[in-house]
């Protein structure tokens, strides 16, 4: 079966997720990242106990988790962030390129020139082998959520299944927003890239099959925002539909008028996307807050370390 996820995250994750469980737990390298409160370097003693805890939390998943099955052959991400920037191309171009430059602009140059090309290379490969596939009929699995960029995805790819000759049977598996855990606490995932490996699983039963007349209303969803092609898609009231870019300016504004005189810029973005959960990435709110700084509601205080992303800096507010 044809597995199509969008973006790198569920990629490598859904990878893990079909042999996660399988067998008798053996163990193997594992690692954690300690950071006090007080800013004191850990004790050997933490180290030692947070790496123990680590490892039963990870023995514990693997005697719960059900293995997919299936081979990471199967597996094709066609991320492309298509909720932001023109979508006019029926297939990734240059337009798509320059959205994606754009996005990763907050980067080193050096890095930039090399994962965009990357990228724009992967999802052509991945096509080219999706389709011919395709045309033996094989069948094809689609993991989508609510999140602006896998939605996005998946009404593209819809599209892309009208246009080809052949198909086999196209099956959905859409996340959904919320989750009990056997605790009683409530999680929220945003898309599939927040999931576990030994998570996958157990949303197979959520899996259904679509009919041509579901393909066609996705496909008729994506050419009505292709026509609007605006600068952003998001959900609203519960639809995906064409917005400005300032959308989440507000909620930028009001977070950044609760800092400091001056502030860092990295600890704002992480406050950002862990409080209001928007289904957007960390370069949409760096790219805004630049927006900001050119209508001199903001200025740089410190800049960021030399090969740090443009945004580990600090910022000043002006009056």
């Amino acid at each position: 079966m044809i597995e199509i996820v969008f973006n790198e995250s569920a990629e490598g994750c859904l990878k893990v997720a079909q042999s996660f469980g399988k067998g008798k737990y053996r163990g193997g390298p594992i690692s954690v990242f300690i950071r006090k409160k007080d800013g004191s370097e850990p004790t050997e003693e933490e180290k030692e106990a947070a790496l123990q805890e680590a490892r039963e939390k990870e023995r514990i998943a693997w005697e719960r988790a059900i293995p997919l099955g299936g081979n990471s052959r199967d597996v094709f991400c066609l991320g492309q962030a298509l909720s932001i920037g023109d979508i006019s191309e029926n297939e990734p171009g240059e337009k798509r390129k320059q959205s994606l430059y754009s996005l990763h602009s907050i980067y080193p140059e050096e890095y930039i020139e090399e994962i965009v090309p990357r990228i724009m290379d992967k999802l052509k490969m991945n096509m080219e082998v999706i389709r011919e596939r395709s045309t033996q009929m094989e069948p094809i699995r689609i993991w989508y959520s609510a999140q602006p960029d896998e939605l996005c995805g998946m009404y593209w790819f819809m599209n892309q299944l009208l246009e080809m000759e052949s198909h086999g049977s196209v099956y959905v598996v859409k996340l959904p927003e919320w989750k009990e855990r056997e605790s009683g606490e409530i999680i929220h995932y945003a898309g599939w890239g927040e999931l576990g490996p030994e998570e996958w699983g157990r949303y197979v039963s959520l899996q259904k099959e679509v009919s041509h007349i579901f393909i066609k209303g996705c496909a008729a969803v994506w050419k009505a925002l292709q026509t609007e092609n605006a600068p952003l898609r998001a959900m609203v009231n519960g639809r995906l539909v064409s917005m400005p870019e300032n959308l989440y300016d507000s909620f930028l504004i009001r977070e950044i008028e609760a800092e400091e005189e001056t502030f860092s810029e990295a600890k704002l973005i992480g406050r950002l996307l862990g409080k209001y959960q928007l289904g957007i990435n960390d370069s949409w709110y760096a790219l805004r807050i630049d927006e900001l700084m050119k209508a001199g509601y903001l200025e740089i205080a410190e800049e960021a370390p030399a090969g740090e992303v443009a945004y580990r800096r600090k910022l000043r507010k002006r009056s």
